[in-house]
């Protein structure tokens, strides 16, 4: 059973959840119901919200495959931390006017890391390595 996977998936989803519902709080107030109508703030929550949804289910799905394949706990936890820190130092640093640039690089760089450690996982897991 991947419960390590299973793990940061749950993490990664509340961190999602908190993310949507600020999208929801700049939305309501803002009257935009579609599009962020060159809200700055709307813009930055949406930005942040899709560009967690665009990296983190390629991440758990390659997790996935390496701890059924038999990787590494340590690593799995590695990717994992890497991750979730990368996705919360991101929003942080993006959702700020202006940028807070060195946590948003760091969320960027450790986003970039956790993918790298979880392709090589999976990949490593696809030739037989785990």
């Amino acid at each position: 059973m991947p419960q390590i996977t299973a793990s940061y998936a749950g993490l990664l989803i509340a961190l999602f959840i908190l993310l949507t519902l600020r999208v929801f709080a700049v939305r309501q107030p803002s009257g935009i119901m579609l599009g962020t109508g060159g809200n700055r703030l709307l813009e930055r929550a949406v930005r942040v919200h899709a560009n967690f949804a665009e990296y983190v289910p390629l991440f758990l799905v390659a997790i996935a495959a390496a701890e059924l394949c038999g990787a590494p706990g340590w690593a799995l936890h590695a990717a994992g931390m890497a991750m979730l820190v990368g996705r919360v130092l991101h929003a942080i640093g993006l959702s700020q006017e202006p940028d807070i640039v060195p946590l948003r690089a760091a969320g960027i760089a450790l986003t970039l890391l956790a993918l790298v450690i979880a392709g090589v996982l999976a990949l490593g897991g696809g030739l037989g390595l785990w």
